[in-house]
């Protein structure tokens, strides 16, 4: 499929994802303005597609860049600072080679037809794994995840790559979701993977990581699950109206982006799960819409589920937008706004469902210690009201408080774009917390380290920290407490 591009004036945002990002190694923080609170003592790792490019080529679709990992370890000395790419067999055969060598998300094999057989006979890898997605840090291990194959395990402090990490029971083949759920009570990490043979594979693990249980759950059709929400009890799945074409796929002709149909007449599936026996509670349906993410979830007085979501009206919308994202370039409406659902778990029906932020957002997040518990604040990150929909990225972050119905945000200033932000509690004050994200500076074209009161987003950052080289807009992070 050939795309062709109006020619637009690029947006700040675009310096940031031009050039490969470049490594660097443990390297003091300064201080730019503020302080680091005494209470945030701990390690931030952030994960996104650190290269988009390789050979003169670039890479089909923003889901497709080489993983890279930034972690910013704040201790009582200070804040140190390392960024490096997760070494991927296909990371280093990429690098060796100096070209693209494999199929991805939005990309077709780079080779002949013959030369895909040959590896597909030889059983070797034709899919790269990007581990580009998210991270989960464990207590001896940090994991880089891709929701098309096994997890990387790196090292907490130096990002080492130790290597894929089957969790004491994947095999090779088996995917695992770069969306983990993990219970703030009992630390139990649930996860899934998908197959294009229409399964769904459920994964309970320890703490430690290591699966103890595990079921599959048989669907109509192949479907695209990026992630799930955890609520009490209950593990609770939206399957988007998407079908995938999969000869197509499987002969090497088309990429996975390429061969998903948009089918709303089907409507939006719901599965829900029982997270102690890992069986189908119910199954129903609703309007059709498309999810990359939710923010939490949990079980009310009454016995509903209740959930919040960033919501599309439209995959090919939301999927084409990230496609232009990796070109610097983008050009199609793009707008998810946060949505409330009630349901009921014993027959799958949505009970109500509400709009409650109509502004452009993404990454909805809560505080870990109420995953799947009863919640206040939903954390954004979304566009600002002067924003230029379908061009812009997040460049702002927010929480919408659904006691008080509204919604608080920064104010970064023109050309800041945002991560996700990452809630961080108080070690001195379990009353409190901090709100972590990385700012890149399109006016400056440097990237920084911004601390938030949780409950003061609307002031100034209590801390801005400066990092040595510019970070690419990345996807999904996570706080370790020290």
């Amino acid at each position: 499929m050939t795309v062709t591009y109006p020619q637009l004036s690029p947006k700040a945002w675009a310096k940031a994802i031009t050039k490969p990002a470049q490594e660097f190694p443990l390297t003091p923080l300064s201080i730019l303005s503020g302080k680091i609170p005494e209470g945030l003592r701990g390690t931030l790792y952030r994960n996104g597609a650190g290269r988009l490019e390789r050979g003169g080529q670039r890479v089909g679709h923003w889901l497709d860049g080489d993983g890279a990992i930034l972690a910013v370890h704040f201790t009582d000395a200070g804040a140190k600072g390392i960024y490096r790419y997760v070494k991927t067999e296909g990371y280093l055969a990429e690098s060796k080679a100096g070209k693209f060598l494999y199929s991805n998300y939005g990309m077709k094999f780079p080779g002949s037809t013959w030369d895909y057989w040959l590896r597909l006979l030889s059983n070797q890898d034709v899919l790269k794994n990007a581990a580009n997605t998210s991270v989960i840090a464990l207590p001896d291990k940090l994991l880089a995840l891709w929701e098309g194959g096994n997890p990387h395990a790196l090292d907490l402090q130096t990002l080492e790559t130790k290597g894929l990490d089957n969790l004491g029971m994947l095999t090779p083949k088996h995917s695992y979701s770069a969306h983990p759920q993990r219970d703030p009570k009992t630390g139990e990490i649930f996860s899934i993977g998908t197959s294009i043979n229409s399964g769904l594979n459920l994964y309970k693990s320890d703490r430690t990581g290591k699966i103890v249980q595990t079921a599959a759950i048989k669907l109509d059709s192949f479907s695209f699950i990026h992630s799930f929400v955890l609520a009490g009890q209950y593990l609770v799945f939206f399957l988007p109206p998407l079908q995938l074409n999969k000869l197509p796929v499987l002969l090497g002709l088309s990429s996975y982006c390429d061969a998903f149909e948009w089918q709303p007449e089907k409507g939006t599936k719901i599965l829900v799960v029982d997270r102690e026996t890992l069986e189908v509670v119910s199954r129903g349906e609703t309007e059709p819409w498309f999810q990359w993410h939710f923010g939490n979830g949990c079980v009310e007085a009454d016995g509903a589920v209740r959930l919040d979501l960033v919501r599309f009206s439209d995959f090919r919308q939301t999927n084409e937008f990230l496609r232009e994202v990796a070109t610097g370039q983008t050009s199609t409406y793009n707008y998810g706004t946060l949505w409330q659902i009630r349901l009921n778990p014993q027959t799958g029906k949505v009970i109500e469902m509400q709009q409650v932020v109509n502004r452009y957002c993404e990454f909805p997040v809560v505080k870990p210690q109420q995953l799947g518990q009863p919640w206040r604040y939903t954390y954004l990150a979304l566009l600002r009201p002067s924003a230029e929909i379908g061009r812009e990225l997040p460049d702002t972050i927010a929480h919408f408080d659904y006691q008080t119905g509204t919604l608080t945000e920064t104010d970064l200033g023109e050309n800041r774009y945002v991560a996700e932000p990452i809630y961080a509690g108080d070690r001195l004050n379990p009353e409190r917390g901090w709100v972590l994200t990385v700012v890149y500076d399109g006016n400056a074209d440097k990237s920084e380290v911004w601390v938030f009161d949780s409950d003061r987003l609307q002031e100034e950052p209590v801390c801005r920290l400066s990092l040595p080289e510019v970070i690419p807009l990345s996807f999904h992070g996570t706080w370790k407490s020290a």
